[in-house]
């Protein structure tokens, strides 16, 4: 007796310590809407960015908050820093999927994919995805695409912080990684899914120059998460024309563009490390 009523208590510890470790290992950034009918980006729509703090309480940041991303670097307002010191980077290739999230194409990978390393904390690479044209602008000045890497750190007392790296891109020479994907991107044009693209090494996404932006924003899709470390690489690198087409017919929510507007700066700092 005294054995059959320690088994069924043992087996809800046993239950119980499962549900603490996937609460714990439960990436932050499941938040991001993958459905792509819950917003778009079309202009004047009721769903599209002007309107997307009014679908759901759960959006509310998206026109309440005041860290929004993204923003426009006007080097007025940027401040010339020396202490943020160089981007430390340590990727490692691993086996990747491509997604079309219907608002974006998506490079997920499956495993540790590696990290960087901002003010002593370690951010993981989780995901990278594609906006055109860009969302982040210089001088008013809007590029052909920007990709975002999207890094997370371990939890401390329940929470993560995310860090995003944004990378900008104007027309001219292809760029080798998207010519790798193309052959992906086309078979998910216009359509809902998921193909394996094998191992994908994350240093291949280039990040050139050692000059870069760093500022507190927000994710740029619903919920608006706000916290995000931005770090922008000031080196404009280049896609093809038709690169850049490929990634606007792919997704598919009827808009012409993937990006949002810029949000005010509201007082923030924007440094510049060089």
């Amino acid at each position: 007796m005294k054995h059959q009523k320690i088994l069924p208590m043992f087996l809800s510890y046993v239950l119980i310590l499962i549900a603490i470790l996937l609460l714990s290992t439960t990436w932050t950034l499941a938040q991001e809407v993958e459905d792509e009918t819950e917003f778009d980006y079309i202009n004047g729509s009721k769903k599209g960015p002007l309107h997307w703090g009014e679908l759901k309480k759960e959006w509310a940041t998206c026109k309440n908050g005041i860290m929004q991303s993204p923003i426009d670097m006007a080097d007025h307002k940027v401040r010339i820093v020396t202490k943020l010191g160089k981007l430390k980077k340590n990727y490692k290739p691993h086996n990747a999927t491509l997604k079309n999230r219907g608002h974006d194409i998506q490079v997920k990978w499956e495993g540790d994919a590696g990290s960087i390393n901002i003010n002593g904390t370690e951010f993981f690479l989780h995901q990278a995805h594609w906006h055109s044209p860009s969302e982040h602008t210089i001088n008013g000045r809007r590029f052909a695409m920007e990709v975002h890497m999207v890094h997370e750190s371990s939890k401390r007392k329940g929470k993560s912080k995310i860090a995003v790296v944004g990378l900008l891109y104007k027309i001219g020479r292809p760029d080798p990684l998207l010519a790798k994907l193309s052959k992906y991107i086309k078979s998910l044009v216009d359509t809902e899914g998921e193909r394996s693209i094998g191992v994908i090494n994350p240093s291949n996404i280039k990040f050139g120059g050692k000059k870069y932006y760093r500022y507190i924003g927000s994710l740029t899709i619903p919920p608006c998460t706000e916290g995000v470390i931005w770090t922008i690489n000031k080196k404009i690198r280049s896609v093809s024309r038709a690169q850049m087409k490929l990634f606007r017919e792919a997704v598919h929510d009827h808009a012409k563009r993937n990006a949002r507007p810029i949000q005010l700066l509201n007082k923030r700092e924007i440094h510049l490390y060089g």
